[in-house]
């Protein structure tokens, strides 16, 4: 009998004090050192649903919404929304926190895919995900969207051939009034 896998069962929560070293002159943690994090911990979410190594494919959707200043600690916390056959989207929320003020922000969100591949490298089917509550089902439904999104946009997937996408942009189109 297979265990069932939540999205529950991928979280994963880190945490880390923004150092100098972490830092550019406007001391802030610098860009590239926070996506380092984010991917860190988004592939041990893909990792703990699929149970074998998983590599990124994709970053989208990254939203920088506010700076993580020296001495503050970042916090991140990642789960799967959704399986495909070999690849899993994993969505991750940052956080920061001033320890000495007592405040917490939300400072950026993303959304990563990983593919899960054999010691060859090769993709391997993962274990479907079973959401259980209604923001896991949402974010589950969401994910099927933003990977047609990602297909159409490369070219890899004809508008005709999308389910979630094409309805959309018809009902979307359909609400304005284009003369």
């Amino acid at each position: 009998m297979s265990i069932r896998k939540t999205p529950d069962d991928s979280r994963c929560v880190m945490s880390e004090v923004v150092l100098p070293n972490d830092t550019n002159s406007h001391g802030t943690i610098f860009g590239g050192r926070l996506m380092s994090l984010m991917d860190k911990c988004a592939a041990i979410s893909a990792t703990r649903h699929s149970e074998i190594l998983c590599v990124t494919v994709a970053v989208d959707s990254v939203e920088f919404t506010s700076p993580v200043y020296l001495g503050e600690v970042v916090m991140l916390e990642s789960w799967v929304n959704r399986v495909f056959n070999t690849s899993l989207e994993v969505e991750i929320s940052v956080e920061a926190e001033n320890i000495l003020k007592k405040k917490r922000r939300q400072c950026n969100r993303a959304f990563f895919t990983f593919v899960a591949v054999n010691a060859r490298g090769k993709p391997v089917p993962v274990p479907p995900l079973h959401p259980e509550t209604d923001l896991e089902k949402e974010r589950y439904e969401k994910a099927a969207l933003r990977r047609e999104m990602r297909l159409y946009m490369k070219g890899r997937l004809p508008l005709e051939n999308t389910t979630h996408l094409k309805d959309d942009l018809i009902a979307e189109i359909s609400r304005k009034d284009l003369r």
